[in-house]
């Protein structure tokens, strides 16, 4: 089963991600980690990503699918993070699996809206020596400032009030109109991801195994 993940920054897509894959037993893809590899090695990507915006569709399309290729050569059983983000990186992808013999068998859309994400991600922080993330609302360090492995809690560029605005524009302006495609063809299943974890994680597998 091949299953795409959508969702409007600060949705929970890596901790839904992260159930879903452990618990239906599918290969993690992770495009926002990608992402910021690619942006480790790239200034014009790194400033791309730290703005709030998105690598231009056709470019990421390239960098995922060749990614994918090296990582998940067998196409099958995967759970892809945050791409396709438009109708032009699904059909590609849709393409793709199908010359391998596979297909997207769903999609899942995380709604949230703009103020609680602005909420969720303005509490992120993140251990700039061995990655822990932590929120300092819902999960906060046992001490001020620190992760438990003793590094220095950080908070990403993106994470900061003007950046996530202008995600949320891009995933609304962007994203939508892959959304509005893909309740034409039945493959989308939509989730309100202003809910507790575990009942958001319920549903969606209930949601997916009465597409199976």
């Amino acid at each position: 089963m091949n299953v795409v993940l959508l969702g409007a920054p600060a949705s929970g897509k890596g901790t839904q991600a992260n159930l879903l894959s452990k618990k239906l037993k599918l290969f993690h893809f992770q495009t926002g980690k990608l992402s910021r590899d690619l942006a480790k090695r790239d200034l014009r990507i790194r400033k791309i990503i730290n703005s709030g915006k998105l690598i231009p569709e056709e470019e990421m399309t390239m960098y995922a699918l060749d990614h994918l290729n090296k990582v998940k050569p067998d196409f099958s059983n995967i759970l892809f993070e945050g791409f396709p983000r438009f109708i032009s990186q699904y059909k590609a992808l849709e393409n793709f699996l199908k010359l391998k013999g596979d297909d997207i068998d769903a999609v899942v859309s995380l709604d949230i809206d703009e103020m609680e994400a602005i909420k969720r991600l303005s509490s992120r922080r993140i251990c700039e020596k061995c990655g822990e993330i932590y929120n300092l609302i819902t999960d906060p360090p046992k001490k001020s400032g620190l992760c438990s492995c003793g590094g220095k809690l950080v908070q990403r560029e993106d994470d900061k009030p003007k950046s996530i605005k202008v995600r949320f524009e891009y995933y609304e302006d962007n994203t939508k109109k892959l959304i509005d495609y893909l309740q034409s063809n039945g493959k989308l299943i939509r989730i309100n991801a202003a809910r507790p974890i575990k009942v958001i994680f319920d549903d969606i597998l209930k949601k997916l195994k009465e597409i199976k």
